[in-house]
């Protein structure tokens, strides 16, 4: 997908999500078909690019003109309950060279299928009634809090990144799941997918290290839903060592994964969804760091680890500060230690082994003893699980009124003052 139509996706993407309150998707099509909603561009374009604020304009007030007229009571009528309204399901986008054509859909599948079957018929939507009290909304809204969004989780394939891949997804989300080891993420998306029967994830490759993969990974996603809710940057890695003697390629090696990472996913990822808020400027999107209990405080002999995620908690009260204008929050959550991962409890390559074989913690002589040491540091007797990070991550994102924060689930081990 080239740059021009990264742009335009994420805009009209934003026309719906204002214009519902609910998530779409919005692929390309390469057929040109007859739909009545055509949106001109060319007085946003600037040779071969495009400016985004007027181009977001051009097509706000077509969209408008296109409801008026075929709505059943004009432009409020997306804002009257307990009726069936209609949007278009086809739009053609004329730029400077090219006319592009995009459908729209609120499931993933569906959208593909009108694709392929050329079908230009409406979009239905039908309204809720607001019966309820602010406080029954209020309730109604966490349970659906992730539903049909658009959500990416990097390192995904395994550890806490599959439990959030598979909390998404229950909570109704379409999850891309970014990994290095992309056969893993195929393989967890395969299996969800045939779980719930229709397309809930999809594998895409990525090393969040490097900014081509990272761009790519991106464009990816826009190609294939128009735009993005919700990113997780939770790729990350650890390899202790002491001051004295850890080789710097170490050092730098968890600095890329862990901090620089988190700046170029955070990088590409708000660029889509500043397009998205130029059409759609009351829709809130969610940009959420997996730090660490040592982002909080110190690691002994784990200060690469420890220093990459104090920077990235940095990261986000800056980028929380530059991205509200555009209704991006950005957040961390600071887990303990994930005990059942397989950082811990591989049983060749865990810390649980390592620090058996080589006697840091005194007088145990089984792998159970050194889980039970550790797990005694903890006021809560255990280690943290991928449901303590989800609810987290579920609060995170219902919240509105929450931005820059560095949320700590670490069982009272770690507290803030």
């Amino acid at each position: 997908m080239n740059r021009l139509m990264q742009i335009i996706a994420p805009i009209l993407r934003g026309l719906y999500l204002h214009a519902t309150g609910q998530s779409v998707v919005v692929l390309p099509g390469n057929t040109l078909v007859e739909t009545e909603c055509h949106i001109d561009v060319r007085p946003a374009m600037q040779g071969e690019d495009i400016h985004e604020e007027m181009a977001a304009k051009i097509a706000s007030e077509t969209c408008k003109s296109w409801i008026f007229e075929h709505s059943p009571s004009g432009v409020d009528a997306l804002q009257t309950h307990g009726i069936s309204q209609q949007l278009p399901s086809c739009i053609q986008v004329q730029t400077t060279s090219n006319i592009y054509t995009f459908w729209v859909d609120w499931d993933l599948d569906r959208c593909r299928d009108r694709i392929q079957r050329l079908d230009t018929q409406p979009l239905e939507i039908s309204s809720q009634t607001k019966s309820m009290s602010s406080y029954e909304q209020l309730f109604q809204s966490r349970i659906r809090i992730a539903e049909r969004k658009v959500a990416l989780i990097t390192g995904g394939a395994q550890g806490f990144g599959e439990e959030l891949v598979q909390g998404l997804v229950g909570a109704g989300a379409l999850v891309f799941i970014a990994d290095l080891n992309y056969n893993g993420a195929q393989t967890l998306a395969n299996r969800l997918n045939t779980h719930y029967g229709r397309t809930v994830a999809l594998p895409v490759a990525c090393n969040v290290a490097e900014e081509t993969s990272v761009q790519e990974m991106v464009a990816h996603i826009v190609e294939q839903a128009g735009g993005l809710d919700i990113c997780v940057s939770n790729a990350g890695i650890l390899k202790a060592g002491s001051v004295l003697d850890q080789e710097l390629a170490a050092f730098k090696l968890v600095t890329d994964v862990n901090y620089t990472a988190f700046f170029l996913v955070t990088k590409y990822v708000a660029q889509v969804m500043r397009c998205q808020a130029l059409t759609a400027p009351e829709w809130y999107t969610d940009i959420i760091q997996i730090n660490s209990k040592s982002g909080l405080e110190g690691s002994n002999k784990n200060g690469a680890y420890a220093g990459s995620k104090f920077g990235g908690i940095g990261l986000v009260q800056s980028f929380a500060m530059e991205l509200v204008e555009y209704n991006i929050k950005v957040n961390a959550i600071c887990p303990g230690n994930f005990f059942d991962g397989p950082l811990w409890s591989d049983p060749q390559k865990g810390l649980f082994v390592q620090y058996l074989q080589t006697g840091k913690v005194l007088g145990a002589k089984t792998v159970t003893d050194v889980r039970a040491f550790y797990e005694a540091k903890i006021p809560m007797k255990r280690g943290c699980t991928g449901p303590d990070v989800l609810r987290a991550l579920f609060y995170i994102i219902e919240q509105v009124y929450e931005t820059g924060q560095a949320v700590p689930v670490t069982g009272g081990q770690v507290m803030l003052h």
